[in-house]
């Protein structure tokens, strides 16, 4: 939910902020940041309770669909998501 529902944009240049991870520059910059209404909490919220009451069905259908942590090195989810799709390793059914 922070990392969602605390995204700016300037309207000037285009260039996206966070207001924790990635604060603007200046305080010129801050303060004509917008926040697209879709990152308002409240949406979030419905479109996670929609994720929620789909994935299972989703993970049903795409049985053969494998998980990937991406909360790891941008290489290290490539070397593993290429190594899934060319040379697939086993694994076990969950």
């Amino acid at each position: 939910m922070e990392r969602l529902s605390q995204r700016r944009t300037d309207p000037v240049t285009g260039e996206r902020y966070h207001t924790t991870f990635r604060p603007a520059p200046t305080p010129e910059i801050q303060a004509r940041l917008r926040q697209n209404p879709r990152d308002q909490e409240e949406n979030i919220e419905k479109r996670l309770e929609t994720y929620y009451r789909n994935v299972k069905d989703l993970e049903d259908f795409y049985e053969d669909a494998f998980y990937v942590n991406a909360d790891q090195d941008p290489y290290v989810i490539f070397e593993f998501i290429e190594s899934c799709i060319v040379k697939p390793l086993p694994c076990k059914k969950l």
